[in-house]
């Protein structure tokens, strides 16, 4: 996966022991177990591991499932599970040679360890052995159809008597990396929904592979790039639904057939808005709780940075607040939620007072994730809060905490620790992923609630002054007063130069 491209949100990850019990319900590995069951002594294969004719038709009938070619196909398919994942054990006879032909009897195969790995039921051993079995199944998702591939050709063949790839414009390992980067935003909008595990259409997923985030409004070509990417999504996801990976509705294939009537229309034809009612017949997709995890974990293997709630419950106060900047805000609450848990109110409340102080540049987003946090702390903090009530960086907050929960003898913050706060205040929002519209209504909000409030902001002794001046200049849409405040920003540098 192309880790370098990622900056993540984290995710919520049900408990390992729940996830190990839907892995075994998983209908691909539950097909694999069974066979891997069923082998033994008298189960014949060929020098390539693959079940002979025969035994074939006797491993499908195992399974419940007919002995046409979609039956046998995924017999096959849950057959090389049960291999690629030591499920199932082969031993080919010394005297298959190169004389034996595929499909001939090479050998037989045995049930493996990782079968009786399964049956011992660690969840940490059950999840490998569902891993093992979602990566063989993207990498055959990711692989040519050779047979398809074969008809569509006429079964040409080249000197060596093998489909020539570079000839058919397939790069396995391009397919591969579509794929990764497929899963890889699926995964991010997993991570940004607040409910979590919510159903994305496929044309809003096939949008985020095609169209720049700057663009505006699509071009017809933009449009057609993305009903191509969609059914390329759709080819993929209908292999992946039997892995526990995903759960996907497929493009309706009423859409399919209404194309091939019309052959001029090419793939399905996506129009350029689409009505909510029938976005389904487009296709949805969402990862499971399992494919949360199995997704993570390869995006974790690829060196990306892919937290997940709860990873910073034991960590200080420093890490937490500065983790949190960048995430969400349901996602902040729930990994400050986390934190807390077992630790004694005052305790917590001054470790993230101490960990929040600072001129750096990270220093607002700190105090403001602080304030945050402190916000889900009941009365049993307030010796932490009134500590810090002379401090010039947190003594405002303190005074807000404590007016809001009502306690008494709080004193009154003068106008240059209030001003103060807002700049600080506002520096956070400015560093954060708030939309240029609720930062303009903030601003809008400040200026129209203190009569000569650039006068006495410019003054404010605050690292960000100037930058917050400035940035109000361009957010605040009444031009008299933006006009102000950059000459606001303007002496606030002029006095920090000196």
């Amino acid at each position: 996966m192309a880790a370098d491209r990622l900056a993540l949100p984290p995710v919520r990850l049900l408990p390992e022991d729940e996830l190990a019990r839907l892995a075994l319900a998983v209908p691909l590995l539950e097909r694999a177990v069974r066979l891997a069951r069923w082998a033994g002594p008298g189960t014949r294969v060929d020098v390539m591991g693959e079940l002979t004719a025969d035994d074939r038709l006797r491993a499908a009938a195992e399974l419940g499932l007919t002995a046409d070619q979609d039956g046998l196909a995924e017999t096959s398919q849950a057959w090389g599970i049960a291999i690629d994942t030591g499920m199932v054990e082969l031993e080919i006879d010394e005297a298959a040679g190169e004389a034996t032909e595929p499909g001939d009897p090479a050998g037989s195969a045995l049930p493996g360890e990782a079968l009786a790995q399964l049956a011992a039921g660690e969840p940490q051993d059950v999840l490998e052995v569902w891993l093992a079995t979602a990566e063989t199944a993207l990498a055959e998702a990711a692989s040519p159809d050779f047979e398809g591939l074969r008809a569509a050709i006429g079964g040409d063949l080249d000197d060596d008597g093998v489909l020539d790839l570079d000839a058919l414009d397939w790069d396995p390992e391009e397919e591969a990396e579509f794929l990764d980067t497929a899963l890889a935003n699926l995964y991010a909008y997993s991570a940004m929904e607040e409910a979590g595990y919510e159903s994305v259409p496929l044309p809003v997923l096939a949008a985020s592979l095609v169209v720049p985030e700057d663009m505006g409004e699509p071009t017809d070509a933009v449009l057609e790039e993305v009903t191509e990417v969609m059914m390329r999504l759709d080819d993929h996801f209908r292999l992946l639904a039997p892995t526990g990976l995903i759960e996907y509705r497929p493009v309706d294939d009423a859409l399919i057939e209404e194309t091939d009537e019309d052959e001029s229309a090419g793939d399905v034809a996506l129009p350029a808005e689409l009505d909510p009612e029938e976005i389904s017949r487009y296709g949805l997709v969402r990862l499971t709780p399992l494919g949360v995890f199995g997704v993570r974990a390869r995006l974790l293997d690829a060196g990306a940075h892919a937290p997940a709630t709860g990873d910073l419950a034991d960590r200080t106060a420093a890490v937490l607040l500065d983790a949190m900047t960048d995430y969400p805000d349901q996602a902040a609450r729930a990994e400050a939620e986390l934190w807390l848990d077992g630790r004694k109110p005052d305790d917590a409340a001054r470790e993230l007072l101490t960990a929040s102080t600072g001129d750096d540049l990270g220093a607002p987003g700190r105090r403001l994730m602080c304030q945050q946090t402190l916000s889900l702390l009941g009365p049993d903090a307030e010796p932490a809060l009134r500590e810090v009530l002379g401090d010039r960086q947190l003594g405002g907050l303190a005074r807000v905490w404590l007016t809001e929960r009502g306690a008494r003898d709080v004193p009154a913050p003068d106008e240059a620790m209030v001003f103060w706060l807002t700049v600080d205040t506002l520096a956070a929002q400015l560093d954060s992923d708030s939309g240029p519209e609720l930062l303009a209504e903030l601003v809008t909000g400040l200026v129209a609630q203190h009569d000569g409030f650039f006068d006495a902001v410019w003054r404010v002794d605050h690292p960000a002054t100037s930058d917050v001046l400035e940035a109000m200049g361009r957010l605040h849409p009444d031009k008299t007063v933006a006009k102000t405040a950059r000459k606001a920003a303007f002496k606030a540098r002029s006095k920090a130069n000196g």
